[in-house]
């Protein structure tokens, strides 16, 4: 098994950047794609959501977003119409998602990370907020 993982990272984001660390306190150095700047294409933000087992709404941002202000909470908007916004305005994409051959997901909280990396945790981790995941002998403790 190799150990490539990727992450879609807004380094803005206290939970991307905690789950940057988390990738990292296993002895991963991931592939960082800043999605703000380079923004997947429709169809790999589409795969990214059906294979992380959510929604096209599940994978939307609102908090700090123009999510209100295009409407995005009419129901009655289809997954195209949804994914037309994201596509317009990247930062309507929620994240982190994290991606490796042990599956994709959306790491909100941070700590869902862990459930698809294929190397164990190194040592002791605490979130920024000092919150503690992960003990002195590299064990889950969220």
């Amino acid at each position: 098994m190799t150990m490539d993982v990727t992450i879609y990272h807004n380094p803005s984001c206290g939970t991307s950047r905690n789950t940057l660390a988390l990738i990292r306190n296993a002895g991963i150095e991931p592939t960082i794609i800043e999605y703000l700047k380079s923004p997947p294409a429709r169809q790999k933000l589409k795969d990214l959501i059906r294979r992380a087992g959510l929604t096209v709404r599940e994978a939307m941002r609102e908090k700090g977003t123009p999510y209100a202000e295009l409407g995005l909470d009419d129901r009655s908007l289809t997954d195209d119409q949804l994914l037309d916004a994201m596509e317009a305005h990247p930062i309507l994409i929620n994240r982190p998602f994290v991606v490796s051959e042990l599956g994709v997901r959306l790491s909100r909280p941070s700590e869902l990370v862990l459930d698809i990396l294929p190397t164990p945790q190194q040592g002791a981790f605490a979130k920024e907020d000092g919150e503690v995941v992960i003990d002195s002998e590299g064990k889950r403790v969220v």
